[in-house]
Protein backbone atom coordinates (compact mmCIF):
# COMPACT_ATOMS: atom_id res chain seq x y z
CA UNK A 1 0.00 0.00 0.00
CA UNK A 2 1.15 3.65 -1.02
CA UNK A 3 0.31 6.19 1.67
CA UNK A 4 1.37 8.87 -0.54
CA UNK A 5 -2.10 8.24 -3.12
CA UNK A 6 -3.74 10.02 0.26
CA UNK A 7 -0.89 11.83 1.39
CA UNK A 8 0.82 15.49 -0.46
CA UNK A 9 4.22 15.28 -1.56
CA UNK A 10 6.55 14.60 1.72
CA UNK A 11 9.19 17.70 0.46
CA UNK A 12 6.44 19.92 2.73
CA UNK A 13 9.01 22.08 4.39
CA UNK A 14 8.41 22.17 8.06
CA UNK A 15 12.70 23.66 8.83
CA UNK A 16 13.08 25.14 11.67
CA UNK A 17 9.62 25.06 13.25
CA UNK A 18 9.34 23.58 17.16
CA UNK A 19 6.68 20.43 17.43
CA UNK A 20 5.38 21.20 21.10
CA UNK A 21 1.22 20.36 19.76
CA UNK A 22 -0.52 19.70 16.56
CA UNK A 23 -2.75 22.90 17.46
CA UNK A 24 0.23 24.69 15.63
CA UNK A 25 0.12 22.78 12.07
CA UNK A 26 -2.36 22.22 9.69
CA UNK A 27 -3.94 18.38 7.76
CA UNK A 28 -1.37 19.58 5.02
CA UNK A 29 1.84 19.18 7.26
CA UNK A 30 0.55 16.22 8.81
CA UNK A 31 -0.22 14.45 5.57
CA UNK A 32 3.98 15.26 4.92
CA UNK A 33 4.95 13.92 7.68
CA UNK A 34 2.79 10.68 7.34
CA UNK A 35 4.06 10.78 3.36
CA UNK A 36 7.77 10.81 4.40
CA UNK A 37 7.31 8.66 7.63
CA UNK A 38 6.17 5.73 4.83
CA UNK A 39 8.99 6.50 2.67
CA UNK A 40 11.71 6.25 5.73
CA UNK A 41 10.12 2.96 7.18
CA UNK A 42 10.67 1.68 3.49
CA UNK A 43 14.17 3.12 2.86
CA UNK A 44 15.65 3.89 6.51
CA UNK A 45 19.02 4.50 6.56
CA UNK A 46 20.37 7.64 4.37
CA UNK A 47 23.08 10.87 5.50
CA UNK A 48 20.57 13.58 5.41
CA UNK A 49 21.38 14.45 9.01
CA UNK A 50 25.37 13.98 8.63
CA UNK A 51 27.04 16.28 10.91
CA UNK A 52 23.68 17.68 12.55
CA UNK A 53 22.99 16.47 16.48
CA UNK A 54 20.01 15.92 18.66
CA UNK A 55 19.82 16.70 22.23
CA UNK A 56 17.82 15.02 24.49
CA UNK A 57 16.60 16.56 27.66
CA UNK A 58 14.86 13.86 30.01
CA UNK A 59 13.01 14.95 32.94
CA UNK A 60 10.80 11.06 32.89
CA UNK A 61 12.08 7.80 32.33
CA UNK A 62 11.83 6.35 28.93
CA UNK A 63 12.38 3.00 26.72
CA UNK A 64 10.09 3.77 23.14
CA UNK A 65 10.96 7.87 23.36
CA UNK A 66 14.55 7.48 23.90
CA UNK A 67 15.53 4.69 21.66
CA UNK A 68 13.46 5.39 18.82
CA UNK A 69 14.90 9.20 18.51
CA UNK A 70 18.44 7.77 19.17
CA UNK A 71 18.27 5.27 16.39
CA UNK A 72 16.68 7.20 14.10
CA UNK A 73 19.12 10.32 14.18
CA UNK A 74 21.87 7.20 13.93
CA UNK A 75 20.04 5.96 10.88
CA UNK A 76 20.06 9.28 9.32
CA UNK A 77 24.01 9.90 9.28
CA UNK A 78 23.02 12.09 12.72
CA UNK A 79 24.18 11.79 16.43
CA UNK A 80 22.27 12.01 19.80
CA UNK A 81 23.24 12.94 23.27
CA UNK A 82 21.24 11.81 26.12
CA UNK A 83 20.83 14.72 28.83
CA UNK A 84 19.18 13.15 32.14
CA UNK A 85 18.26 16.77 34.54
CA UNK A 86 19.93 15.25 37.16
CA UNK A 87 23.59 14.74 35.20
CA UNK A 88 23.34 18.30 33.72
CA UNK A 89 23.39 21.86 35.11
CA UNK A 90 19.38 22.77 35.15
CA UNK A 91 18.74 19.52 37.49
CA UNK A 92 20.86 22.17 40.03
CA UNK A 93 19.40 25.10 39.29
CA UNK A 94 20.46 26.73 35.99
CA UNK A 95 17.59 28.54 34.62
CA UNK A 96 15.30 26.69 31.46
CA UNK A 97 16.53 30.05 29.33
CA UNK A 98 19.88 29.99 30.12
CA UNK A 99 20.21 25.90 29.55
CA UNK A 100 17.85 26.70 26.22
CA UNK A 101 20.52 29.63 24.74
CA UNK A 102 23.68 27.06 25.52
CA UNK A 103 22.06 24.32 23.85
CA UNK A 104 21.30 26.57 20.60
CA UNK A 105 25.47 26.95 20.44
CA UNK A 106 26.37 23.00 20.41
CA UNK A 107 23.16 21.57 19.04
CA UNK A 108 21.00 21.52 15.72
CA UNK A 109 17.66 20.21 17.52
CA UNK A 110 16.11 19.72 21.35
CA UNK A 111 13.68 17.17 22.19
CA UNK A 112 12.64 17.74 26.13
CA UNK A 113 10.45 15.24 27.55
CA UNK A 114 9.40 17.17 31.04
CA UNK A 115 6.73 16.95 33.48
CA UNK A 116 5.41 20.50 32.44
CA UNK A 117 4.37 22.30 29.45
CA UNK A 118 4.84 25.33 30.59
CA UNK A 119 8.83 24.21 30.86
CA UNK A 120 8.53 23.07 27.54
CA UNK A 121 7.51 26.30 26.12
CA UNK A 122 10.03 28.14 28.12
CA UNK A 123 12.83 26.40 26.61
CA UNK A 124 11.16 26.74 23.16
CA UNK A 125 10.70 30.70 23.79
CA UNK A 126 14.63 30.42 24.18
CA UNK A 127 16.21 28.12 22.29
CA UNK A 128 17.15 28.94 18.60
CA UNK A 129 16.84 25.52 17.43
CA UNK A 130 13.74 23.16 16.94
CA UNK A 131 12.72 22.05 20.09
CA UNK A 132 10.13 18.60 20.19
CA UNK A 133 7.60 17.92 22.65
CA UNK A 134 9.10 13.87 23.76
CA UNK A 135 6.23 14.04 25.90
CA UNK A 136 4.58 16.70 28.85
CA UNK A 137 2.11 16.62 30.88
CA UNK A 138 -0.32 18.10 28.78
CA UNK A 139 0.46 16.67 24.96
CA UNK A 140 2.13 13.94 23.63
CA UNK A 141 2.15 14.81 19.93
CA UNK A 142 4.73 12.20 18.63
CA UNK A 143 2.93 9.47 20.02
CA UNK A 144 0.05 10.61 18.63
CA UNK A 145 1.46 10.67 14.71
CA UNK A 146 3.01 7.33 15.46
CA UNK A 147 -1.00 6.34 16.28
CA UNK A 148 -2.27 7.52 13.55
CA UNK A 149 0.40 6.63 11.17
CA UNK A 150 -0.60 3.08 12.21
CA UNK A 151 -4.29 2.99 11.75
CA UNK A 152 -3.39 4.39 8.39
CA UNK A 153 -1.30 1.30 7.57
CA UNK A 154 -3.77 -1.13 9.27
CA UNK A 155 -6.56 0.80 7.82
CA UNK A 156 -5.67 2.06 4.20
CA UNK A 157 -7.67 5.09 5.24
CA UNK A 158 -7.99 7.98 7.93
CA UNK A 159 -10.94 9.76 6.80
CA UNK A 160 -14.38 8.07 8.68
CA UNK A 161 -12.46 6.16 10.18
CA UNK A 162 -13.97 5.21 13.91
CA UNK A 163 -11.08 5.13 16.68
CA UNK A 164 -12.34 4.80 20.48
CA UNK A 165 -9.22 5.80 23.34
CA UNK A 166 -11.00 4.08 26.56
CA UNK A 167 -9.45 5.95 29.99
CA UNK A 168 -7.59 8.77 31.50
CA UNK A 169 -7.96 11.94 29.65
CA UNK A 170 -4.37 12.51 29.65
CA UNK A 171 -1.72 14.36 26.98
CA UNK A 172 -2.15 10.99 25.04
CA UNK A 173 -5.85 11.53 24.86
CA UNK A 174 -5.85 14.84 24.07
CA UNK A 175 -2.80 14.27 20.95
CA UNK A 176 -4.97 11.96 19.68
CA UNK A 177 -7.83 13.53 19.76
CA UNK A 178 -6.43 16.68 18.44
CA UNK A 179 -4.78 15.12 15.72
CA UNK A 180 -7.31 12.27 14.68
CA UNK A 181 -9.91 15.34 14.23
CA UNK A 182 -7.66 17.22 11.91
CA UNK A 183 -7.15 13.96 9.69
CA UNK A 184 -10.61 13.22 9.80
CA UNK A 185 -11.47 10.58 11.89
CA UNK A 186 -14.47 9.48 14.24
CA UNK A 187 -12.58 10.21 17.65
CA UNK A 188 -14.76 8.85 20.63
CA UNK A 189 -12.80 9.11 24.02
CA UNK A 190 -14.35 6.84 26.95
CA UNK A 191 -13.27 8.20 30.28
CA UNK A 192 -15.52 7.89 33.79
CA UNK A 193 -16.58 11.11 35.00
CA UNK A 194 -14.37 13.19 36.28
CA UNK A 195 -11.25 11.90 34.16
CA UNK A 196 -12.54 13.58 30.77
CA UNK A 197 -9.89 15.52 28.65
CA UNK A 198 -9.12 18.89 29.30
CA UNK A 199 -12.56 21.09 28.21
CA UNK A 200 -10.26 23.48 26.62
CA UNK A 201 -8.25 21.28 24.79
CA UNK A 202 -11.68 19.20 24.22
CA UNK A 203 -13.42 22.35 22.41
CA UNK A 204 -10.70 22.64 20.30
CA UNK A 205 -10.18 19.66 18.91
CA UNK A 206 -14.57 19.42 18.50
CA UNK A 207 -13.67 22.86 16.56
CA UNK A 208 -11.01 21.65 13.83
CA UNK A 209 -12.56 18.15 13.75
CA UNK A 210 -15.83 20.54 12.23
CA UNK A 211 -13.45 22.12 9.70
CA UNK A 212 -11.76 18.43 8.58
CA UNK A 213 -14.92 16.29 8.43
CA UNK A 214 -14.34 14.42 11.42
CA UNK A 215 -15.90 14.21 14.85
CA UNK A 216 -14.76 14.08 18.93
CA UNK A 217 -17.27 12.88 21.16
CA UNK A 218 -16.62 12.15 25.03
CA UNK A 219 -18.64 8.82 26.14
CA UNK A 220 -19.23 7.93 29.46
CA UNK A 221 -20.20 4.31 28.92
CA UNK A 222 -17.29 2.38 27.40
CA UNK A 223 -19.17 -0.54 26.10
CA UNK A 224 -21.83 1.96 24.39
CA UNK A 225 -18.46 3.85 23.03
CA UNK A 226 -17.25 0.68 21.53
CA UNK A 227 -19.95 0.06 19.55
CA UNK A 228 -18.83 -0.91 15.89
CA UNK A 229 -15.36 0.78 16.24
CA UNK A 230 -12.94 0.22 13.64
CA UNK A 231 -9.91 0.72 16.44
CA UNK A 232 -9.73 0.67 20.40
CA UNK A 233 -6.84 2.43 21.78
CA UNK A 234 -6.31 2.51 25.82
CA UNK A 235 -3.26 3.79 27.74
CA UNK A 236 -2.78 3.02 31.61
CA UNK A 237 -4.78 4.51 34.32
CA UNK A 238 -2.32 6.32 36.30
CA UNK A 239 0.63 7.49 34.40
CA UNK A 240 4.08 8.62 35.98
CA UNK A 241 3.71 10.76 38.71
CA UNK A 242 0.13 9.27 39.80
CA UNK A 243 1.26 6.97 41.35
CA UNK A 244 -0.56 8.04 45.09
CA UNK A 245 -3.73 8.05 42.85
CA UNK A 246 -3.01 4.68 41.67
CA UNK A 247 -5.77 2.77 44.24
CA UNK A 248 -8.15 5.54 43.44
CA UNK A 249 -8.04 5.33 40.14
CA UNK A 250 -8.43 1.28 39.84
CA UNK A 251 -11.62 2.27 41.13
CA UNK A 252 -12.89 4.95 39.51
CA UNK A 253 -12.02 3.07 36.08
CA UNK A 254 -13.52 -0.18 36.65
CA UNK A 255 -15.36 -1.34 33.67
CA UNK A 256 -13.04 0.34 31.78
CA UNK A 257 -10.72 -2.34 30.78
CA UNK A 258 -10.60 -3.36 27.73
CA UNK A 259 -11.19 -7.40 26.65
CA UNK A 260 -12.42 -9.97 24.93
CA UNK A 261 -16.53 -8.82 25.94
CA UNK A 262 -15.62 -5.51 25.31
CA UNK A 263 -14.55 -5.80 21.79
CA UNK A 264 -16.80 -8.15 20.80
CA UNK A 265 -19.07 -4.74 20.47
CA UNK A 266 -16.50 -3.26 17.97
CA UNK A 267 -16.28 -4.33 14.07
CA UNK A 268 -15.16 -8.37 13.54
CA UNK A 269 -11.91 -6.09 12.23
CA UNK A 270 -11.43 -4.11 15.16
CA UNK A 271 -7.69 -3.12 15.54
CA UNK A 272 -6.07 -2.83 19.52
CA UNK A 273 -3.63 0.25 20.08
CA UNK A 274 -1.89 0.80 23.35
CA UNK A 275 0.91 3.48 23.85
CA UNK A 276 3.15 1.36 26.07
CA UNK A 277 4.13 0.35 28.56
CA UNK A 278 0.96 -1.46 29.95
CA UNK A 279 -0.29 -2.78 32.85
CA UNK A 280 -1.80 -6.10 32.02
CA UNK A 281 -4.88 -7.49 33.54
CA UNK A 282 -5.59 -3.64 35.06
CA UNK A 283 -6.34 -1.71 31.01
CA UNK A 284 -5.89 -4.45 29.26
CA UNK A 285 -6.11 -7.99 29.71
CA UNK A 286 -3.13 -10.28 28.24
CA UNK A 287 -5.69 -11.97 25.65
CA UNK A 288 -6.33 -8.83 23.77
CA UNK A 289 -2.45 -7.23 23.46
CA UNK A 290 -1.46 -10.51 22.66
CA UNK A 291 -4.47 -11.17 20.53
CA UNK A 292 -4.67 -11.51 16.40
CA UNK A 293 -6.24 -7.62 16.64
CA UNK A 294 -3.44 -6.45 18.64
CA UNK A 295 -0.84 -4.00 16.69
CA UNK A 296 0.05 -2.65 19.71
CA UNK A 297 3.99 -3.56 18.91
CA UNK A 298 3.83 -2.47 15.01
CA UNK A 299 2.50 0.95 16.59
CA UNK A 300 5.33 0.94 19.19
CA UNK A 301 7.75 0.82 15.71
CA UNK A 302 6.34 3.24 14.20
CA UNK A 303 7.52 5.88 16.80
CA UNK A 304 10.95 5.49 14.79
CA UNK A 305 9.59 6.14 11.31
CA UNK A 306 7.54 9.29 12.17
CA UNK A 307 9.79 10.76 14.81
CA UNK A 308 12.35 10.04 11.39
CA UNK A 309 10.25 12.77 9.53
CA UNK A 310 9.58 15.40 12.15
CA UNK A 311 13.49 15.48 12.57
CA UNK A 312 14.28 15.49 8.71
CA UNK A 313 11.46 17.91 8.40
CA UNK A 314 12.75 20.23 11.07
CA UNK A 315 16.59 20.03 10.84
CA UNK A 316 16.97 18.89 7.23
Amino acid sequence: MNLTHQMISPTHSLKGRDISTWFDFSQSDVSSLLAQAQHLKESPHNNILSGKTLGMIFEKSSTRTRVSFEVGMIQMGGHALYLNTRDIQVGRGESISDTAKVLSGYVDAIMYRTTSHEKLQELAQHASIPVINGLCDRYHPCQALADIFTILELKGRLTGVKAVYIGDGNNVAHSFMILGAMMGLEIVIASPKGYEPDAEILAKAEQIALENKGSVVVEHDPMQAVKKADVVYTDVWASMGQEEEAEERLKAFEGFQVNQQMLGEAKADVHFLHCLPAHREEEVTTSVIDGPCSAVFQQAENRLHVQKAILQAVIG
